[in-house]
C-alpha cells in the first residue's frame, strides 16, 4: 500500500453515527479552529475540577505576616511574641484565641515565651467576659498594675516596656565564663528571658546546629530543663554575619506554616518553591480528585488530597492508594508466583515443584498428585512417568479447582498489565517528543508549512500522553468496581478512549511522506480533536458517577459507605 493510501480520508471503523458530530470538516481551518476551541475551552471549570490558586514564596510569607499581625493586633503583643504563639498552636488562629483568652498564664508558659515563675496571669473579666482590649492584653502579659496612682498613660508605657523586655535578647559585656564553653576571654553575652547567659560564639554554633543539622525551627534555650524558646530576631541577631543560616532558618519557619495549614501544600516538585492553596475538605475527597497545577510549570500537576504526585484522575484518592498499594505487594509477586507455582488440589497450598519428578506430595496436607494433569497420584498406576490421564474424571476436576484458585490472580494481572503498559508508554513520552520534532522539522523543511503551523503534532503528542494517564488509572478504578451495568458502560468509554488513543498515536510514529502531509495534518489534527472529547466524557461520567453515587465497589474503601 502506497504512503497516499496510508492517509486517504476514509473515515476510522469505530467513528459511528454517534460520534460524527465530534468529526469536523476537511477544512484544515475549521479543524484547527475546533482544536484551539478546545484549548480555550480548557481554561472553563469542569465538574471533574477543583478551585485552587498558586502562590509564590513572597505570597506566603505575606499570609504568615497576615496571621502574625492579626494576633498582634487582637493581644495587643510584641511582634515576636505572636509568631511563637502561633507555632505554638501551629497556626490556628482560632484555637490560640481560645486557650489564650482563657489562660494566657499557662498558654504563655507553654509556648516558650516565658519562664513559668514569669508567667502572665490570667486576663481579668469584667461583667462575666474576657477582655480582648489591646490595654488588657498587654497587662495579661506582664501581671496587674501595682498601684493604682499610676497613670492609665504610665501604665501602657510601663506594660510596652515590659512586654518588649521578655522578647529582646539581653547582651552582657560585663566579665563572665560561659557555662558552655568555659572561655573567660568572651565579652559579649546573650540571653533569653530566663537570665541564661550564654557566650555569642556558643549561641551562633548552637542555633547553627539546630537549623542546619536538625532543620529546627523551635530554637529553646541551652540551659537544661529551661524551654524558653528563642524569637525571631534573636536568632537574626545571634547569626548576623552568617547570611545563608538566617535564610535557612526562615525557610524552616515558612514551611512550618504551610505544612500546618489544611488549606496550602508545598508542589512536590524538585527545586520547585511554589505552594498551592486549596479548600477542599476531607469528606469531599469521597466524590472530588482535588487535582492542582503550580505556578512554576504547568507540567507540575499533583494531587492535593493525597500523596501520590501525578494526576490519578478519574480515581479518587482511596481507591487510587490501594491500587498503588496492591501494585507495589503483588504485581511481581503474582507474576512468579502464575509462572512457578501450582496449586495443591485438596488444600490449595501454593507450590513450587524443586525436582523432575511428577509425582507430588504436599507437605501441609500430604495429599499426593500429578504436576501435569494435577489428578491424583494413586490413579496413575505404574505410569508415573508419563501422564497420559488428561481427560479422566477426577483430573478434570483438580483442574476446575485449580482454575477457580487462579481466577483471582488472573483478574488482578488483567488489569495491572494494561495499567503498566500505559504507565510504560507514558515514561517513553522523552523519546516520542524528540521523534515528533525531528518529524516537525522535516515537515517544515519538505512543504510551505511554518514552525507555527506544524505545531499540531506537538499537540497531538500532548494529548496522547494526556489520555495515556487517564487510561492508566481507569483500569485501577476498574479492578475495585462491583460488576454490573455501570461498570460495563463505564468500560465501554474506556474502550472508545483507548481505541482512538492508538489509532492517534499510531498515526503520530507513521513513516512521513511528502506528497501527503497536508492530508496528514488534517487527520492528526481530526482525530486529536476526537480523542480530547472521548477523554472528557470519561472524566466528566466518572465525575457524575462519584457525585450521584452510582459506583459500587468489590472491597471496603475508606472514607465511602
Amino acid at each position: 500500500m502506497s504512503s497516499a493510501d496510508e492517509y486517504s480520508d476514509d473515515e476510522i471503523d469505530y467513528y459511528d453515527e454517534d460520534d460524527e458530530g465530534m468529526l469536523v470538516d476537511d477544512d484544515e481551518s475549521a479543524s484547527e479552529m475546533e482544536l484551539d476551541n478546545f484549548s480555550e475551552g480548557a481554561s472553563k471549570k469542569k465538574i471533574y475540577e477543583v478551585d485552587y490558586e498558586s502562590l509564590s514564596q513572597a505570597e506566603v510569607e505575606k499570609q504568615m505576616k497576615s496571621d502574625v499581625d492579626s494576633i498582634t493586633s487582637i493581644f495587643g503583643v510584641a511582634e515576636d511574641v505572636a509568631p511563637l504563639l502561633l507555632r505554638h498552636f501551629d497556626w490556628n488562629k482560632e484555637k490560640l484565641i481560645e486557650k489564650y483568652m482563657d489562660n494566657a498564664a499557662t498558654v504563655s508558659v507553654a509556648a516558650g515565651i516565658a519562664p513559668p515563675e514569669k508567667a502572665p496571669r490570667r486576663p481579668a473579666a469584667s461583667g462575666g467576659r474576657l477582655h480582648s482590649s489591646s490595654q488588657s492584653s498587654k497587662e495579661s502579659l506582664i501581671g496587674p498594675r501595682r498601684s493604682s496612682r499610676r497613670t492609665a498613660s504610665a501604665a501602657t508605657k510601663s506594660s510596652k516596656s515590659k512586654v518588649l523586655e521578655r522578647v529582646t535578647p539581653q547582651v552582657h559585656n560585663e566579665s563572665f565564663v560561659c557555662p558552655i564553653c568555659f572561655d573567660d576571654t568572651q565579652t559579649e553575652f546573650l540571653s533569653l528571658v530566663c537570665d541564661h547567659k550564654f557566650c555569642k560564639s556558643c549561641w551562633a554554633a548552637y542555633i547553627e546546629s539546630k537549623v542546619k543539622t536538625e532543620a529546627e525551627s523551635w530554637i529553646a534555650c541551652m540551659a537544661e530543663d529551661c524551654d524558653v524558646v528563642a524569637p525571631d530576631n534573636f536568632v537574626k541577631q545571634v547569626l548576623t554575619g552568617d547570611q545563608r543560616t538566617w535564610e535557612r532558618f526562615h525557610e524552616l519557619l515558612v514551611r512550618h506554616y504551610v505544612s500546618h495549614r489544611p488549606d496550602l501544600k508545598y508542589c512536590p516538585y524538585p527545586s520547585c518553591t511554589y505552594t498551592v492553596s486549596c479548600s477542599i475538605t476531607r469528606a469531599s475527597l469521597a466524590t472530588q480528585v482535588p487535582i492542582v497545577t503550580c505556578g512554576n510549570s504547568t507540567t507540575h500537576k499533583f494531587c492535593f488530597g493525597c500523596n501520590i504526585d501525578s494526576d490519578h484522575r478519574p480515581v479518587i484518592c482511596a481507591v487510587a492508594k490501594m491500587w498503588l498499594q496492591k501494585c507495589h505487594d503483588d504485581s511481581e509477586t503474582a507474576n512468579w508466583i502464575k509462572s512457578n507455582t501450582k496449586e495443591c488440589s485438596k488444600c490449595q497450598s501454593t507450590i513450587e515443584k524443586n525436582g523432575g519428578c511428577n509425582h507430588m506430595t504436599c507437605k501441609k496436607c500430604k495429599y499426593e498428585f500429578c504436576w501435569v494433569c494435577m489428578g491424583p497420584w494413586s490413579e496413575h498406576g505404574t505410569s508415573w512417568y508419563n501422564c497420559n490421564r488428561y481427560d479422566e474424571k477426577a483430573s478434570k476436576d483438580a483442574r476446575d479447582a485449580q482454575s477457580r484458585s487462579r481466577a483471582s490472580l488472573e483478574r488482578y494481572l488483567h488489569y495491572y498489565n494494561r495499567w503498566a503498559n500505559h504507565e510504560q508508554s507514558k515514561k517513553l513520552s522523552v523519546e516520542l517528543y524528540a521523534k515528533t520534532e525531528k518529524k516537525m522539522e522535516e515537515m517544515q523543511m519538505t512543504s510551505e508549512l511554518s514552525w507555527i503551523e506544524v505545531q499540531f503534532m506537538k499537540k497531538a503528542v500532548d494529548e496522547v500522553i494526556k489520555c495515556r494517564t487517564t487510561l492508566m488509572w481507569t483500569y485501577g478504578m476498574a479492578y475495585y468496581l462491583e460488576s454490573g451495568n455501570e461498570k460495563e458502560l463505564y468500560e465501554d468509554n474506556q474502550r472508545d478512549l483507548e481505541r482512538a488513543v492508538e489509532d492517534l498515536s499510531e498515526l503520530i510514529e507513521s513513516p512521513l511522506d511528502p506528497e501527503v502531509i497536508k492530508t496528514l495534518r488534517q487527520k492528526v489534527t481530526d482525530r486529536t480533536v476526537y480523542v480530547t472529547k472521548r477523554n472528557e466524557i470519561v472524566l466528566e461520567d466518572t465525575a457524575r458517577g462519584f457525585l450521584e453515587g452510582r459506583w459500587a465497589w468489590n472491597v471496603p474503601v475508606a472514607g465511602l459507605d
